[in-house]
């Protein structure tokens, strides 16, 4: 992406008139019709006309804008199209030498917004935009037209997004993400769309917060945070609005805090050296800005009864927050493989991000044809996007393509990309609300103010009280005394009163006790009759308790007889069960006695097999026998036609070539067969059987079946017992094969792969042999967890102990594994998870790679050159390096290397060390 960047305004611009024929959708042509300006087709006059164009809602009258807000609260929304945006990347110098003598694919016509694609020298296909950039557009113009329209609306209250497209190696990083360090032109729209916010936002009332995120073979890391490196997706299920919780959340205050945040992020992000692209982005990067505002409001106040205005009869209202997100998106780029060349690791990577950008498509499509389904779920991407297309964001894409004829079909693909996106509508919402936790404040406020009114009046009001209670008190002890006086009156005057009567109730009394003694005669009399009558009572009283008695005893009866009835029919019901269990037990017994037949059948006719299997076995040997005592026979034993099927591969097919043959044995046989014969006693079977492995071993569907066969295992026995040339020649190749597998890389050094390998370096002298062996070696070199691992086990030191052959494949794979070894130290080092000196140094590996730096083979100079700007980059590297001689071999790379991308790579590892800064001074050398 550095490379795609630094290419921009370097070249002409170049088209050529040729008949065309509109192909584009009709509705994005009128549409794009009426965005014509009128006045000037002046690049100045097309910025303003786009940017116009996509502010339409936020242009017009307060009126419409109060609308707006009305609709988003009762869940309406403005809608807007996801505008697009086309930018040509000029030509870099490697497509300035391989194109030299062809037209570019593409001619612009800027004025028209329209893009034109030859098809031939002869015939083009039309297509229109909503902006059309050449490659001498400057960062400043893509950034008014694309993505301020966005960044106002964000800081307005809505969601907004800007994403770039393309293929890899146009210019996407360039132009989103270009930090502007050394040219503050260059400056990407991440940086610029800071500067905007932080300019218009006030820093006391107001807040802006950032996370920056890699979505990296389908799991979501933080950028800043790499600890961080699996945050899951939570979406809400009410609005279906998506969070990531997981994710570190920073506020920034100023530009130049945002500007670290970036370049911590940049610096954990995956890049790999492909063939399109030496750093080309390996992840989707994600940035998130977070800007909340509050809107001023004047509170107003309601008048009092009496018709005056007074601070206590202010009416408090929550003031109103709108919350904007911006996302900008740089999406890794789209590539094929056959032009890439990813292999091992990267092709992972490769298959990862076409597939999401896959489901992407697939979800536009959706959206642009009105579908009833869009499958959103079917990636991350797609989920975390699912507000910026058919949701409520403002969405700006702009896509990248490149001049070059040769990527003509991956440039037709992001055309089309564009058109889809041009069709799909979104409905821009306002994300308003009321700040209640500012609003309690302010009551919290007006409450303490309140509560110390409160305490002065109380303390007033205590002392009035004080001031009452004393003259109430004295009140009180005045008329308690006069209380005191009357009632001692009054008890003296009831005394005299009791006393009196107290001695007439004893007059009484004498008089009642001489009446009574003179009625007891008549009183004796009539006792007789009153004590037969309470006899007579008391009889009665105990035949009505003997009757109470007696229906108790007969309700206790009536229930004994219930529980008598109910347990008969329990044991009815026992006996029932009973039986039935007994007919149960007989039939499982009839069940077990059939088993236990069918267990004898069965085992006689097991011992039959096993009689009849060692009478096979004993024929086969018989017939193996016959077949060494005669030399040839026409006998049909299936193992010897397996053997003469794998020595003859091309006679089952030969008119398919030796691929087809191999993949029709491959189902004829079998694999476990086929590997059988790895061990067989014939040289000549074993090495047949062995180039068959490796012919499957090179396709990546067969490789997970060779390894559970237990195919590798064999294919490394091989390595060890076999002393044949051309059986470790293509056992190695088969290895190295296997070894572009990640999971396989693993299985290989755990079970000693790497030393195998090196005993077998150390004794081939065939160049052929040592090539497969370095190939292999290479591969494993570029597995991050098996660094440590492959050095103490000598796989560095074979390497550099198969430069003695001197042939030039030999020592491509060499350069090619010590390149892939120091990429993945200096990634290591960049993400803080390797400090000291890098182990190709300490294994004496510098001397070679400096020798060999400016070999006459391309294939080797190249690796070479990559292995010495990573190991630059780590700066503990620089004084070996300088003392060692790299430093010339760096300032040349950074001078004369035919290749941008590398100079590149070599200026900035020149210019991050302050060791080869000093040096360079002390020799007085610039580069």
């Amino acid at each position: 992406m550095a490379a795609a960047g630094a290419a921009f305004g370097s070249n002409t611009y170049r088209n050529g008139a040729h008949r065309s024929s509109v192909k584009a959708d009709g509705k994005s042509l009128a549409a794009n019709q009426s965005f014509k300006s009128s006045s000037s087709a002046s690049s100045s006059s097309a910025s303003s006309s786009f940017k116009s164009r996509s502010l339409q809602f936020r242009k017009s009258s307060p009126a419409a804008l109060g609308g707006a807000n009305g609709a988003a609260k009762d869940g309406g929304g403005v809608p807007g199209r996801v505008r697009v945006a086309v930018r040509l990347r000029p030509r870099n110098a490697e497509e300035l030498a391989a194109d030299a003598d062809f037209a570019d694919c593409v001619e612009l016509q800027p004025e028209l917004k329209r893009l034109k694609l030859r098809k031939n020298n002869w015939d083009t296909d039309t297509y229109a935009f909503d902006e059309v950039f050449t490659e001498f557009a400057s960062q400043k113009r893509v950034y008014e037209v694309v993505a301020k329209p966005v960044v106002e609306s964000v800081l307005e209250g809505y969601n907004g997004t800007v994403m770039a497209y393309g293929q890899t190696g146009t210019g996407k990083t360039y132009t989103l993400g270009k930090l502007g360090e050394e040219d503050t032109a260059a400056r990407g729209i991440m940086v610029r769309a800071m500067e905007d916010i932080l300019g218009d936002i006030s820093l006391e009332a107001d807040s802006v917060s950032v996370s920056y995120l890699q979505l990296y073979m389908e799991t979501i890391q933080d950028l800043l945070n790499p600890s961080n490196d699996n945050i899951s997706i939570v979406e809400d299920p009410k609005t279906g609005d998506v969070s990531l919780p997981g994710a570190t959340l920073v506020e920034v205050r100023d530009q130049q805090n945002f500007l670290e945040l970036l370049r911590l992020g940049e610096a954990h992000r995956f890049a790999a050296n492909t063939k399109l692209n030496t750093e080309s982005s390996r992840s989707h990067a994600i940035l998130m800005v977070n800007v909340k505002r509050y809107v001023k409001e004047k509170d107003p106040v309601l008048p009092m009864e009496n018709g005056s205005n007074s601070h206590s009869a202010k009416t408090f209202k929550a003031p109103i927050i709108r919350k904007g997100k911006l996302v900008v998106v740089d999406l890794a780029g789209s590539e094929r493989i056959d032009k890439s060349g990813s292999e091992g690791h990267t092709l992972e990577e490769a298959k990862s991000i076409n597939l999401s950008l896959s489901a992407l498509g697939k979800c536009i499509n959706a959206l642009a044809e009105n579908s009833a389904h869009v499958p959103v779920r079917d990636s991350k991407l797609t989920r975390l996007l699912r507000d910026s297309f058919g949701g409520t964001a403002r969405t700006s894409l702009v896509i990248t393509i490149g001049p070059s004829p040769r990527h003509r079909g991956e440039t037709m693909s992001t055309i089309m990309f564009g058109q889809r996106a041009m069709k799909v509508e979104n409905m821009l919402k306002l994300k308003e609300e009321f700040d209640y936790k500012s609003l309690s404040r302010r009551l919290e406020l007006q409450l303490d103010k309140l509560i110390a009114e409160h305490e002065r009046q109380q303390k007033a009001f205590d002392d009035e009280i004080e001031r009452i209670h004393a003259e109430s008190e004295m009140q009180i002890a005045e008329t308690d005394r006069k209380y005191a006086d009357a009632l001692e009156k009054e008890r003296i005057k009831y005394q005299k009163e009791y006393m009196e009567s107290i001695k007439k109730i004893e007059e009484q009394l004498v008089g009642d006790q001489q009446k009574h003694d003179n009625d007891s005669a008549t009183v004796s009399h009539n006792d007789y009759y009153s004590n037969g009558e309470v006899s007579s009572i008391s009889a009665l009283d105990e035949v009505a308790d003997l009757k109470k008695l007696l229906e108790k005893e007969t309700i206790l009866k009536k229930a004994a007889e219930e529980e008598l009835t109910n347990h008969k029919r329990q044991l009815y019901q026992s006996k029932l069960m009973e039986a039935s269990a007994t007919s149960e037990i007989l039939k499982l017994r009839k069940l077990l006695e059939d088993e236990s037949r069918q267990k004898q059948k069965l085992e006689g006719e097991i011992a039959i097999l096993q009689s009849q299997l060692l009478q096979l076995s004993f024929d086969a040997d018989e017939r193996r026998r016959q077949l060494d005592r005669t030399g040839s026979g026409n006998d049909s034993n299936d193992l010897d036609c397996l053997t003469a099927q794998v020595k003859n591969p091309q006679l089952s097919d030969s008119e398919n070539g030796e691929k087809a043959s191999v993949a029709k044995l491959f189902e004829q046989v079998g694999l476990h067969k086929i590997l059988s014969l790895l061990e067989a006693d014939d040289a000549d079977v074993r090495i047949h059987a062995v180039k068959v492995v490796a012919n499957l071993a090179a396709e990546e569907a067969n490789q997970q079946k060779i390894v559970e066969a237990g195919g590798l295992m064999s294919l490394l026995n091989l390595l060890r017992s076999s002393d044949d040339e051309t059986i470790h020649r293509v056992a190695a190749g088969a290895i190295a094969n296997l070894a572009m597998n990640e999971t396989n890389q693993e299985l290989i050094m755990a079970q000693g792969g790497i030393r195998l390998l090196s005993t077998t370096a150390a004794n081939a002298g065939d160049p052929q042999t040592l090539r497969m062996v370095a190939g292999a070696i290479a591969n494993l070199c570029g597995n991050d967890k098996l660094q440590t691992m492959l050095r103490s086990e000598g796989g560095i030191k074979a390497l550099l102990g198969m430069v003695r052959c001197g042939h030039p494949d030999v020592l491509a794979q060499v350069a090619r594994g010590i390149a892939n070894f120091a990429k993945c130290e200096s990634r290591a080092s960049a993400q803080g998870a390797k400090t000291g000196r890098s182990l190709l140094i300490e294994d004496s590996a510098l001397p070679w790679i400096v020798q060999n730096a400016n070999n006459e083979a391309s294939a080797i100079r190249r690796h070479i050159e990559l292995a010495l700007c990573h190991l630059a980059q780590h700066g503990i590297n620089a004084k070996d390096m300088i003392s060692g001689g790299a430093l010339w071999e760096l300032v040349r790379i950074s001078r004369d290397c035919s290749r941008e991308d590398i100079r590149t790579l070599a200026r900035r590892s020149l210019s991050s060390s302050s060791t080869f800064k000093a040096e360079l001074r002390r020799l007085r050398m610039d580069y």
